[in-house]
């Protein structure tokens, strides 16, 4: 028992070592036939297999014929006995891969997901790191969407849309440089939407304006970050923070996007949200200059409504006010108040002598 932990031991320091001294000799492929079962084909230790080798070898032969006769459930249960008692073994990721499909085939979208995220977590340069990050961008799709995952392929669940963006989370941390990353964070954005929390929508959103500038998703990121500010503001009454932040996302497309599709779009709700902002100085100035007759501070507020959004119907009622406000402020300035002050001698200086 001793000798064999110490030869066991022996043969994994050996592989180790080829491992970082020969990378491109020891890749290897396994090939299936349904003669002769599972074949390693290729690299320097296909021939290496021992008797753990063989013994995950015959669970991974006896899952895929069970598979091909249509036995998912056995062949599920041999694919998971080869990645819990052979997970350093060349199978292990087979055993994952496969595991995946015949999930997703029972539309158990959960653990296909997992069972991919195990071989990206396990083997993160696997050449089936495309097609795996793909696999998993659909299945989160289809969750964001309202697909119902089934409890043991039989039974529907109900939708799980909080799961689909989770997942998404999954892939931007997977494959943070990969042209699935933007899209990755415009589902979330658009989950988020979907389940009303727009504070996160804007996070996400913001995400991808920070971290992928050059994407063509960018342009789409900003409108909808100017959108979903817009869709906060209550009107001209409430705290104008939101309106302002539109604003501010309106111009900006407008200005980096000067010829896309949804410029006249922008330029609508830009000029929509300037016209609230205008509106709330023009109640505030109202406030100052009927209930507190503040002719200074209602002076103010209604220069701001004009600077604000200057060509609006919004600007010329507001100089309509100021015109008031000048008047009022005559009629209420007291009679012969700067005559007064005019005609009042100058005092003497007055000296005064230790």
């Amino acid at each position: 028992m001793f000798f064999s932990s110490i030869r066991r031991l022996f043969f994994g320091v050996i592989i180790t070592a080829l491992a970082f001294i020969l990378p491109g000799r020891l890749a290897a492929e396994l090939i299936w036939n349904p003669d002769t079962g599972w074949r390693i084909e290729g690299g320097a230790l296909s021939g290496l297999m021992g008797t753990e080798g063989r013994n995950a070898l015959d669970l991974m032969n006896k899952a895929k014929r069970d598979e091909d006769r249509g036995n998912i459930r056995a062949a599920l249960k041999g694919y998971k006995k080869v990645v819990a008692k052979y997970g350093t073994s060349i199978y292990t990721p087979e055993a994952l891969y496969r595991s995946a499909k015949l999930y997703l085939e029972r539309k158990q979208y959960t653990k296909a997901f997992d069972a991919y995220q195990g071989i990206i977590a396990r083997y993160p340069s696997t050449p089936r790191f495309n097609e795996i990050i793909g696999e998993q961008y659909r299945i989160a799709s289809a969750l964001l969407d309202g697909a119902r995952g089934y409890y043991w392929g039989i039974i529907p669940g109900l939708p799980d849309r909080p799961k689909g963006i989770q997942q998404f989370e999954f892939i931007l941390l997977e494959a943070p440089y990969s042209d699935y990353a933007p899209l990755a964070l415009m589902n979330i954005a658009r989950g988020h939407q979907k389940l009303r929390n727009t504070e996160e929508a804007i996070d996400a959103l913001d995400r991808m304006i920070n971290n992928y500038p050059q994407s063509l998703l960018t342009a789409d990121a900003y409108l909808k970050l100017a959108q979903t500010h817009a869709s906060l503001v209550d009107g001209p009454y409430y705290d104008q923070a939101s309106t302002q932040e539109a604003i501010t996302y309106f111009q900006d497309f407008m200005i980096l996007f000067p010829g896309d599709p949804s410029i006249s779009a922008a330029d609508a709700g830009l000029g929509d949200m300037r016209t609230i902002l205008a509106q709330s100085k023009m109640k505030m100035g109202d406030f100052y200059f009927y209930k507190r007759d503040n002719y200074t501070a209602a002076r103010v507020f209604y220069n701001e409504a004009i600077t604000v959004y200057p060509d609006s119907a919004v600007a010329g009622i507001a100089k309509q006010r100021l015109a008031e406000v000048e008047a009022a402020a005559t009629a209420h300035q007291p009679a012969g108040e700067s005559d007064k002050t005019d005609s009042q001698p100058k005092k003497k200086k007055r000296f005064f002598f230790f």
